[in-house]
């Protein structure tokens, strides 16, 4: 049995951290949904900046559309939903056995409306309404200034894919806003099932205390962080604030491992995947991890629920002078200027193509 088999059947669904045109168009994509369990998939504006760039196949869309386009990121926006429209197609079987638990796709807002939520929220309800499915998740960052976006597209029925997590906290607070959203459907009197997910972010924990902790703590943080994270998502599922929206129709807000690509070369090129096997969550990794871990993955016994070592581990870092908030802090304000970087260059990507190829026709 393939490892990847062997993680679904455990409850754990495999999304694809990728989406390409030459992915879909060469039915690279409906293989992995075939033969490696693969049910879902994400994307992000790093992902479409390489394929633009170093691949033809956008180039006849955006000849034909950049013209008509009334900004580059429209223009984006219109190659990106042609995409995720044919993969969510791929993904509407496993949706509709589901019943919308699994088989989603997911697209970002602009980061550039990280502290605007009205237009955050605009922006939203718009993607997915061009989208046209039903299985597409919008992601918008769980920061501080995006958990007010977060709780009103929940309220206004948009599937969220809450991203940019680092932490318990960060998660908890995530949870909250995806709660108050759907507790305010039902004192509206409208179907609070609305689908969510949680995002944690694994392996960037390492790469900050590279070089930083040695031996048995070396590639350590992310697991521990991510334990201990799935003890809260847990204890919430039992809590009764949660059983009490659960009796109202609420569905549980899953928890997403995200960047689940090892970073270190020293180790296992299939660490995150194989210890954090968990029912009821999902792991969305690179294409190269999950071709790795379907050839060689060795998947450990399901996370405890009560976190394991994680505490023991933690406390060890500490001792070792890792400020854990502080740093869970840090890697959020990162990531959320790695998020603006990256769709300042994808938007200099879709200018630079668009003068070569509408010069070319």
């Amino acid at each position: 049995m393939k490892p990847t088999t062997t993680l679904h059947d455990l409850g754990q669904s495999l999304w694809l951290d990728n989406v390409t045109r030459g992915l879909l168009n060469s039915g690279t994509l409906q293989r992995y949904i075939a033969e490696l369990s693969v049910t879902g998939l994400t994307s992000n504006p790093t992902i479409f900046d390489h394929a633009i760039k170093n691949s033809a196949d956008y180039d006849a869309d955006i000849a034909s559309k950049a013209p008509e386009a009334r900004s580059r990121e429209d223009l984006f926006f219109e190659l990106a939903l042609a995409d995720l429209t044919q993969a969510a197609d791929l993904f509407r079987p496993t949706f509709d056995r589901t019943d919308g638990v699994d088989g989603w796709v997911s697209l970002e807002v602009s980061p550039l409306l990280a502290h605007d939520t009205p237009r955050t929220l605009e922006a939203a309800r718009n993607l997915h309404r061009r989208c046209a499915r039903p299985n597409l998740l919008i992601k918008i960052p769980g920061t501080r200034e995006g958990l007010p976006a977060i709780e009103a597209a929940i309220f206004a029925g948009i599937p969220i894919n809450v991203t940019l997590l680092f932490s318990r906290e960060q998660y908890l607070a995530a949870a909250d806003a995806y709660l108050r959203g759907v507790e305010r459907r039902i004192e509206a009197g409208l179907n609070p099932a609305v689908t969510s997910v949680a995002s944690l972010f694994v392996s960037r924990w390492d790469v900050a205390v590279s070089g930083k902790v040695l031996g048995e703590l070396t590639n350590r943080l992310g697991t521990a962080i991510a334990q201990r994270t799935y003890r809260a998502y847990r204890e919430l599922f039992a809590s009764a604030r949660f059983l009490r929206a659960a009796n109202a129709g609420v569905r549980a807000q899953r928890l997403l491992w995200a960047s689940t690509g090892t970073k270190d070369p020293q180790a296992s090129d299939t660490l995150y995947v194989d210890a954090l096997s968990a029912p009821f969550t999902v792991n969305t990794m690179p294409e190269g991890t999950l071709k790795a871990f379907a050839d060689h993955g060795a998947p450990g016994a399901a996370l405890a629920p009560d976190g394991g070592d994680s505490e023991t581990v933690l406390t060890g870092f500490a001792k070792a002078g890792i400020d854990i908030d502080a740093l869970a802090a840090r890697l959020q304000n990162e990531g959320a200027a790695s998020f603006v970087k990256s769709w300042n260059d994808l938007m200099g990507c879709i200018e630079a193509k668009s003068k070569v190829v509408c010069k070319a026709s």
